[in-house]
């Protein structure tokens, strides 16, 4: 009889033990705050859907298209030019800042001289590029000229982003928001972050005028990582990627988590996961873009 007792209280011990590891697991991967969000987004009005991004309306009408060219490059960062209608990325193993058609064609690459680590990439409403290099810890911003073959950074004056010099988890996701004239700034995780930074456009410099960086409020994200960003410039709203938590997420002005699409298969249209997504772009019509490592290009368009 004590034989059989411990031995039922020994696969007690094991199933609680099992239960156990499987609610760590779903806290860890932020499943909880997942489920609990989703009936948040059930609640949500229409009017309050209509006045945001609203994610779960988007459905993939491009999949794992490979950018050509690029079969050895990992693409990391992606930012939609008002003047040109184009995209831009950057390549990470040979530095590279590439142009991309709105349907994922290579339209031009133009090389990255004196770049360690490019990640992330912007262009503003004046046409500036900016890039920043996760491992020195910073942003460097030019004009590109139509007939450039490459951009030397020794040529450039970079703003250092702080702490993290020499880090591969430092700042990777950046943002430009023309309605607060700043830049957005996502440090990739250990721990993770979102900053602000001033940055009026300028005509004859630059540089912002200040360099320090405002840490905004970021604890209430539930994500593992940030990738990149982008900013909706109709609605203010910021779309926020997660590689590790394949996940994007809208956030409103104030911070707050609005509406979210996962990355994998099943959902919104995708017929596999996008692994290790590294950029998003949003353009002016709100058609959303993401590029992944290597080089994987997606689109998502809002279902009418």
């Amino acid at each position: 009889m004590l034989k059989v007792f411990r031995l039922r209280l020994k696969g007690w011990l094991l199933v609680i033990a099992g239960l156990g590891l499987v609610f760590s697991l779903l806290h860890y991967l932020h499943w909880d705050d997942r489920l609990l969000f989703l009936q948040q987004e059930h609640n949500t009005s229409a009017q309050q859907q209509a006045e945001s991004i609203w994610l779960p309306g988007y459905r993939a009408v491009i999949q794992a298209k490979p950018l050509a060219g690029l079969e050895h490059d990992e693409t990391s960062g992606l930012s939609w030019s008002p003047l040109s209608n184009t995209l831009f990325t950057v390549t990470g193993r040979i530095p590279k800042l590439v142009e991309l058609s709105l349907d994922g064609e290579v339209l031009r690459v133009v090389e990255l001289r004196g770049f360690s680590d490019p990640e992330g990439v912007e262009v503003l409403s004046d046409g500036r590029i900016a890039i920043i290099d996760e491992r020195r810890g910073q942003l460097v911003l030019f004009y590109l000229p139509l007939d450039a073959q490459f951009i030397d950074a020794a040529a450039l004056t970079p703003l250092s982003l702080g702490s993290n010099a020499g880090s591969n988890k430092g700042f990777e996701g950046v943002a430009w928001d023309a309605r607060q004239q700043r830049m957005l700034f996502a440090k990739e995780r250990s721990p993770f972050g979102l900053f602000s930074l001033p940055f009026p456009e300028l005509a004859n410099d630059l540089a912002p005028v200040v360099s320090v960086l405002e840490e905004l409020p970021s604890k209430q994200i539930f994500m593992r990582d940030f990738s990149s960003l982008a900013i909706d410039q109709r609605t203010g709203h910021l779309l926020v990627l997660s590689d590790e938590s394949r996940m994007l997420l809208e956030l409103d002005e104030a911070g707050n988590p609005v509406s979210f699409i996962s990355l994998t298969m099943g959902f919104n249209g995708l017929t596999r996961s996008i692994k290790q997504a590294e950029g998003v772009a949003m353009d002016g019509e709100g058609t959303i873009y993401i590029v992944s490592e290597p080089n994987l290009f997606y689109v998502f368009k809002k279902q009418q």
